[in-house]
């Protein structure tokens, strides 16, 4: 006859598949919050739960977990125009920490993708999913920039690229540069860009695109340099840089490229 001993041992180790299939699925499932969060930006509880198909209280335990470890942090939405009644709603943004953590293995694989993606179809494949990319930031991005007065746009685009840890700043062109510089002081994928530079390239085309006029790449990381830096032409010499410089126009510096005549 067994003893308590052993029918407790038994049932514990009859536990311990279970729990560790448990275990393993709710790391998956923390796994791809952090993901989303890493990817697509500052987001609420209520987005998360309803793009992974999660319950509020899932997504509640999720986020404290990544809470408690650094990988996610919390900040008050930005609310531009009028802001309704009630507190303000609570996003959750990637830490340095949790961005970190990603990073590497996010980058092998990306760059892994894209290079499948170029033997398979082409570089002009790879131009179009950047493009493709980059346009989902620009769809968020337009309301808050087309949002600010003219003078601030530059600001205002640094600001909303630094919510998405891009850690930007925007300052008065030097020497006799007339117009603005916008610098990103991180890239998240620096890596990746560094062997495909199409990436670079959409971004740029996108700069133009918020800000309504033309803008040139002088520096950027994943080119070695210590911040990605681009001059953006001042509004008011907007059209006779349109006039003069063609679409894509290459300069000495290989890892500057302008962008011409587009509105805004």
């Amino acid at each position: 006859m067994k003893n308590v001993g052993q029918v407790s041992a038994e049932r514990t180790a009859a536990k311990e598949p279970v729990s560790r299939q448990h275990a393993g699925a709710e790391q998956s499932t923390r796994a791809r919050v952090a993901r989303l969060i890493l990817e697509n930006g500052p987001v609420t509880a209520a987005a998360l739960g309803t793009t992974l198909g999660l319950t509020p209280a899932a997504v509640r335990r999720h986020l404290d977990h990544l809470l408690q470890e650094g990988m996610i942090q919390t900040r008050v939405a930005r609310v531009y125009g009028n802001r309704r009644r009630g507190r303000p709603a609570k996003v959750f943004a990637i830490t340095d920490a949790g961005r970190s953590a990603f990073e590497h293995a996010y980058d092998d694989l990306a760059a892994s993708a894209l290079r499948f993606l170029a033997e398979r179809a082409g570089t002009e494949a790879v131009a179009e999913f950047a493009r493709r990319k980059v346009a989902e930031l620009e769809r968020r991005y337009r309301p808050v920039v087309s949002a600010a007065p003219l003078a601030d746009r530059v600001k205002a685009l640094a600001e909303a690229l630094s919510v998405d840890g891009y850690a930007a700043s925007a300052s008065a062109g030097a020497g006799l540069a007339a117009g603005e510089q916008l610098c990103q002081h991180h890239c998240p994928v620096a890596h990746v860009a560094a062997e495909y530079p199409q990436l670079c390239e959409a971004e740029t085309e996108a700069f133009a695109r918020l800000l309504g006029t033309p803008v040139q790449r002088l520096a950027t990381i994943a080119r070695g340099d210590g911040v990605c830096t681009t001059h953006v032409t001042a509004p008011s010499l907007r059209d006779g840089a349109t006039r003069t410089a063609p679409a894509h126009t290459a300069t000495t510096d290989s890892t500057a490229t302008e962008v011409g005549g587009l509105s805004a």
